[in-house]
């Protein structure tokens, strides 16, 4: 069975200190599975934190997500699992407003684990990652 690493221009790529390119792959597919690194709240283009209203940046956060998924050959009905990190549990509730948005059209909502963190780049309040599912041909 191949391993295949999968990069999309679709989301944000980004690079660790001084510039320099991050040792991991936007996702991982392997057979029908796909895995996903986290991913943030950043503009695709210019690779900065979209706002800082948090709404903003968990929706930006999920259309990133998407778009890695479906750059691995999956869907939004497809992903099966997601890991939230939030920096703060007041946002919980806003956090599942939006997520309920977003897959309010898929016929079920992914497994979640959710935990509060620390955030390893200022501003950033949210990031997930998810395990999905590559879509029957």
């Amino acid at each position: 069975m191949t391993i295949r690493s999968v990069s999309t221009q679709g989301a944000p790529t980004v690079g660790f200190s001084n510039g320099t390119k991050a040792p991991l792959s936007q996702a991982v597919v392997h057979g029908s599975t796909i895995y996903c690194s986290g991913t943030g709240p950043l503009d695709p283009r210019t690779r900065t934190v979209v706002s800082d209203d948090f709404e903003a940046q968990v929706e930006q956060t999920l259309r990133n997500l998407l778009a890695v998924v479906e750059a691995a050959g999956g869907a939004k009905e497809t992903i099966l699992k997601c890991n939230v990190y939030l920096r703060s549990a007041d946002s919980f509730p806003a956090f599942n407003a939006v997520y309920r948005r977003f897959f309010e059209e898929v016929p079920h909502f992914p497994a979640r684990t959710t935990v509060i963190a620390q955030a390893h780049r200022a501003g950033v309040l949210v990031e997930i990652d998810c395990v999905a599912a590559v879509v029957a041909e």
